[in-house]
């Protein structure tokens, strides 16, 4: 079967034919990078870099396009509040996000425009729309886009313009026509630092936030392109902008509109009001990141995805019994056959709108069939499958011995050196004692022919 992919404009699952056969272009709205990123963003980044990775491995020549938001009001703020200049804020933040999405595997995108690298392409864009008669110059010397002069704004959404309200990111003011409309250009404020303003033909300012991803997707990708993604939060108002944005000014745009399910913390959504909110590095304090990252591919990305440590250790336990297969069975190296048994099951899965939950399930199945076979090839291919989904490729022993630190593991290989040394002095008690020591510190003994291994629980 060929890929299918939900799309939010058509609200259906289409078959996926791409502008370009064999390429892909796919764009997908990144971070506005103030702070440390939370849980929610590594749900929206996970789903994406998942559709990255199936395309590649379906043969595909995907050109993927995450952008970077570098200037922003939340941006200026915390800069001030910090006393140092933007741009030193928004490269210590980058890096911060580099880090943290590495630790999860997510893989670096083609192209990662910023937003304050396309203030050109932007000002053109929008004297594109102030030409169409789209956009006008408020009294307040903002430029805003005219939403009910555009004949398809709310087809994403799928709400009329009597329905819609202004979406969170939009002021409503008496410089506005209409309280649905959008700026596009901010006017700078007296009180602004000098590196929150750009000079163009609206006077000093800067970009609003819908402008940025209309400008640099059809800048990097080309006034059409396959794929628009993002979190459902995104679809309105900045997606539904986006659209009204790029066609109002005479281009296509995206052709499939991909937008993964909420987060939720223990089923209520995350917020700092309710102090549930945790960043991606408070999670990683307490869990690995490939078990972070095995625990996310277990809900499809288009559903509601529910966090809790309870959930998390649960995953931990299932992505063990995974590497335990791998320790006991080496695998082989082996080409993916995806014409052939459990390797076209994972293919069917992953081409029904990239249906992780299925694929993970063929992996267990597979595990099932290496440990009753102990086949090197089988083990190979769940190794195989795996890495398409960015899981299964460390070291399995120093997976299932947990992480922990030298001194750690050097103790527990002295225990282990001391309970065989009393078994050889036919002190069995003594070396039962060791072994009861080494459970209750969550370390189960594995004795075999070439002597004694361990494993964290």
């Amino acid at each position: 079967m060929s890929l299918r992919v939900y799309n939010s404009l058509s609200r259906a699952v289409e078959d996926f034919q791409p502008l370009v056969p064999g390429q892909v272009g796919m764009y997908v709205c990144g971070m506005t990078i103030y702070d440390l990123c939370h849980m929610g963003h590594l749900r929206m980044m996970m789903a994406f870099d998942v559709v990255y990775r199936w395309l590649k491995a379906s043969g595909f020549q995907v050109t993927y396009v995450r952008n970077i938001t570098d200037i922003d009001d939340k941006i200026i703020k915390r800069a001030l509040e910090r006393g140092i200049p933007i741009r030193q804020l928004t490269e210590e933040m980058t890096e911060a996000m580099y880090e943290d999405f590495a630790k999860v595997g997510v893989e670096r995108p083609t192209h990662e425009p910023r937003a304050t690298q396309y203030v050109p392409q932007m000002l053109s864009l929008i004297e594109r729309l102030e030409a169409k008669g789209l956009a006008y110059r408020a009294d307040n010397g903002d430029v805003n886009y005219a939403v009910r002069k555009f004949g398809g704004y709310g087809k994403l959404s799928g709400k009329s313009l009597d329905d819609l309200r202004a979406g969170e990111r939009i002021a409503v003011d008496g410089a506005k026509h209409d309280p649905l409309d959008f700026v596009l250009w901010k006017a700078a404020k007296p009180d602004e630092p000098a590196d929150a303003k750009w000079d163009g033909a609206y006077g000093a300012g800067r970009p609003g936030w819908h402008i940025e991803c209309s400008a640099m997707s059809c800048a990097v990708l080309g006034e059409q392109f396959d794929i628009h993604g993002g979190g459902q939060d995104l679809q309105f108002p900045h997606h539904e902008n986006e659209i009204a944005q790029s066609q109002g000014a005479g281009y296509p745009f995206a052709r499939y509109w991909l937008h993964n399910g909420f987060l939720n913390i223990d089923g209520e959504k995350m917020s700092k009001s309710l102090g549930n909110f945790f960043t991606i590095r408070d999670v990683l304090a307490k869990f690995d990141g490939e078990t972070l990252r095995f625990f996310m591919l277990r809900t499809h990305y288009r559903r509601p995805f529910n966090f809790s440590d309870s959930h998390l250790e649960d995953a931990r336990v299932a992505l063990t019994r995974l590497y335990t297969t791998l320790d006991a069975v080496p695998p082989a190296a082996v080409q993916i056959d995806w014409t052939q048994g459990p390797a076209a099951d994972f293919k069917a899965a992953m081409d029904e709108d990239f249906g992780t939950p299925g694929a993970l399930a063929v992996l267990f199945d597979l595990a099932n069939e290496v440990n009753r076979d102990r086949s090197p090839v089988q083990a190979g291919l769940l190794k195989a499958l795996g890495a398409v989904l960015g899981i299964l490729q460390g070291d399995p022993r120093a997976y299932l011995q947990g992480g922990g630190s030298a001194d750690e593991a050097a103790w527990i290989e002295e225990r282990i050196a001391a309970r065989a040394a009393a078994k050889a002095a036919r002190d069995f008690a003594g070396a039962d004692a060791i072994r009861a020591e080494l459970t209750a510190q969550g370390v189960t003994l594995k004795d075999g022919p070439t002597g004694t291994t361990w494993v964290k629980s």
